[in-house]
């Protein structure tokens, strides 16, 4: 069965193409915009806070965790898919998704958020569980696990509950943490051309766990982002950079008002 931009369906996963990426990424539209250009086309990140951006991609505006006001997203494109990686609330919130998930719509949770979404939102929703595979207008989807292994932090994310995701587009490969540590199974992706990556304290990991992340799985571009913690967990995406300097380009990017 063939799905439009705007429906997905559980499915194998697609295989990878090549990329070519130009060897810079540039500022676009809006100073908060970045755009990277590869053989599938044009690439656009909006950031918007912590954990929540916007990416405008060949297949469709994809929403990654929008939580907040509704009016937060008014300025940009509809979203064509929405992505929830976990429950807690600084990724998923019921009342933003309402506003934004319309008819035409599609959104992807994993099982825990997609047992907490109100019927109107369930009936549209599909449900994707670690290890889980599918395609969505032509783009490959892999739900990825995002957990924590250090023991004083395994409540807060535990293994096989939440996802990250991997998304590949014709060759440019999307990587999508969510909240997770520098766990084996981010160590073995491959090929990523493009990853979002959190990392703050006691909740996911510190700027050392993610410096070992990259040099791991060398992306060719990341942003870190959901890096604000607290009692002293908030991590410098500054000092991140430096760590990875030569591994992988960092991009900065305005999460935080």
């Amino acid at each position: 069965m063939t799905f439009t931009r705007r429906h997905f369906i559980h499915t194998a996963a697609a295989t990878a193409g090549t990329v070519m990426i130009l060897p810079y990424a540039t500022r676009a539209f809006a100073a908060s915009a970045d755009t990277f250009t590869a053989e599938a086309g044009d690439f656009v990140v909006h950031p918007i806070e912590h954990a929540s951006f916007v990416l405008e991609t060949p297949a469709g505006v994809i929403y990654s965790d929008p939580v907040g006001d509704p009016s937060l997203y008014e300025d940009l494109p509809a979203p064509d898919l929405v992505l929830v990686t976990h429950e807690h609330g600084d990724h998923f919130n019921a009342d933003t998704l309402t506003a934004l998930v319309k008819d035409d719509v599609a959104l992807i949770t994993n099982p825990a958020v997609h047992d907490k979404l109100p019927d109107g939102l369930k009936e549209k929703a599909k449900s994707m569980a670690n290890g889980e595979s599918g395609e969505w207008g032509g783009v490959s989807i892999d739900a990825v696990p995002a957990y924590n292994i250090t023991e004083e932090r395994k409540n807060f994310h535990p293994e096989g509950r939440d996802n990250g995701y991997v998304l590949g587009f014709n060759g440019f490969r999307v990587y999508i943490s969510g909240d997770t540590e520098n766990i084996p199974e981010m160590g073995s992706l491959e090929n990523i051309d493009l990853a979002f990556l959190c990392m703050n304290l006691p909740f996911t990991m510190d700027v050392d766990q993610a410096a070992e992340a990259i040099a791991a799985f060398k992306p060719k571009y990341v942003y870190p982002y959901h890096y604000r913690g607290k009692d002293g967990g908030t991590q410098d995406p500054a000092e991140f950079a430096k760590l990875v300097e030569g591994q992988t380009e960092v991009k900065m990017a305005e999460w935080y008002s």
